[in-house]
């Protein structure tokens, strides 16, 4: 008995373990990813001396607790809005869907928006786009917001990884313009995961 209830506590532990491998080699795959596009000239926001320089973003450690699973409340009649960007341009987006979660012992509400340009694009056709502030911006990470990028779910949920937080180019050149995140998608929490902040920027 005692043998049998050993043998089954090694597998439970071991797909356990197994399992944690397999979801932190999928945030160090984002993180490789992200990290190889900052040192490609042809995607890097970076000047060609930076690119040099660059050793790699700084990342929290990967958290799985940031990893929420969010009921998916896709709106009927989208309405289309105007995001002010960090050049001052304008960028029109349709609120898409909400977002419903908890995290950190609160509830959240948080909108996802649809770009007008990329939805035109074959490639990015289901692309959905969440821009966000929370109580880390300006301190630990860029005090313009971070991003999460998403894809249109099949079902009534959708996963957002707070882990995959990244910057938008304009946290290290001026020359692009970022959607700057709307006060709705402001989270008044900590959110300890994804990027922190670029150093020198």
């Amino acid at each position: 008995m005692i043998k049998r209830f050993l043998s089954t506590l090694i597998v439970i532990l071991g797909g356990t373990a197994s399992a944690q491998t397999t979801y932190e080699s999928e945030i160090l795959d984002f993180q490789k990813d992200l990290n190889a596009e900052y040192v490609n000239p042809e995607e890097s926001p970076l000047t060609p001396e930076e690119q040099k320089k660059f050793e790699g973003h700084q990342f929290y450690p990967i958290d799985s607790t940031y990893k929420v699973v969010a009921k998916f409340v896709k709106i009927k009649k989208p309405k289309t809005i105007k995001f002010p960007t960090s050049s001052g341009a304008l960028k029109k987006y349709d609120t898409y869907a909400i977002a419903e979660f908890k995290l950190n012992g609160k509830h959240f509400k948080l909108p996802i928006y649809q770009s007008h340009t990329l939805r035109e694009l074959e490639e990015y056709k289901d692309y959905l786009f969440v821009p966000f502030t929370d109580y880390t911006s300006g301190v630990e990470t860029y005090g313009a917001g971070r991003y999460i990028d998403l894809k249109i779910p099949e079902g009534e949920t959708i996963i957002i990884d707070f882990n995959k937080a990244y910057n938008p180019f304009c946290a290290y050149s001026p020359n692009y313009s970022c959607p700057i995140p709307p006060e709705d998608n402001d989270l008044k929490t900590e959110i300890k995961a994804g990027i922190y902040g670029p150093e020198g920027h």
